[in-house]
């Protein structure tokens, strides 16, 4: 072998080199770039302030889209009890456009802790999965007010109260009522129309369904809310919507 013919194998054998290390190299780095953008994307549409809403232990996981989300974004919904590793799918949530889902009956366990996760989809790349802090019903479930009815007497007002129900059912169909879960209170306040439409007094504060209030001025309006209040966890609920009679 001539040292012409060693020259020019070292040149092939270098060009057949960087040739190799030039592809591997632009590969890599469109890998690279690709691998990047999808990762920026999934942080992009990634569900925000996943959180659990509840009242009267209707239970429902909200959150909002991500900052890049766009029309096209569908979404997936999970849950577990807290301490066991497996996830189960929300079946009626798998592929969903809405920004929420009950998970009423999947929570049910009132005493036990919760968490849901959410994970969304768009233009073919999944977002990484987006959970919510713990949620215990019992202790997290906002009271509603009681339903109230109201019958003027002689100087006096009448209130049947009824507290409000749970989701779930009795054997024979009727709705549990939440003071089967609670020892709750109603708070009834007063409104004399004729001082001031805003001045709400305390006139009762106990557990009686039906309450009456006495020595009022006949002829004069007065208006009645109410709320529940629940002494176990210092939580009272919105008022009522405001019922107004006038004494005989």
């Amino acid at each position: 072998e001539t040292i012409q013919e060693k020259d020019w194998k070292y040149k092939l054998l270098g060009a057949i080199w960087i040739g190799v290390s030039t592809f591997s190299f632009a590969s890599g780095n469109s890998y690279s770039l690709k691998v990047s953008g999808n990762q920026e994307l999934q942080e992009l549409i990634k569900p925000q302030k996943v959180e659990f809403h509840s009242l009267n232990f209707n239970n429902t996981l909200h959150w909002q889209p991500g900052r890049a989300a766009t029309g096209d974004i569908i979404y997936f919904v999970q849950y577990k009890v807290y301490g066991q590793s497996q996830w189960k799918n929300k079946e009626e949530c798998w592929g969903i456009r809405e920004v929420f889902c009950d998970l009423t009956h999947q929570t049910s366990e009132i005493r036990e802790p919760y968490y849901g996760r959410v994970k969304s989809l768009s233009a073919g790349v999944h977002s990484d999965w987006n959970t919510s802090s713990r949620f215990t019903p019992w202790r997290e479930t906002k009271i509603g007010p009681p339903s109230v009815n109201v019958t003027p007497g002689n100087k006096s007002i009448k209130l049947k109260l009824q507290a409000p129900n749970s989701p779930y059912a009795r054997r024979r169909g009727s709705k549990i009522p939440m003071t089967n879960y609670y020892d709750l209170l109603y708070r009834v306040f007063l409104i004399n129309n004729m001082l001031n439409e805003k001045t709400k007094i305390l006139a009762y504060e106990g557990t009686d369904k039906v309450v009456k209030i006495e020595d009022l001025k006949p002829e004069v309006s007065y208006c009645v809310v109410v709320a529940t209040y629940l002494p176990v966890l210092d939580r009272s609920s919105v008022y009522s919507s405001k019922k107004c009679t006038v004494p005989l």
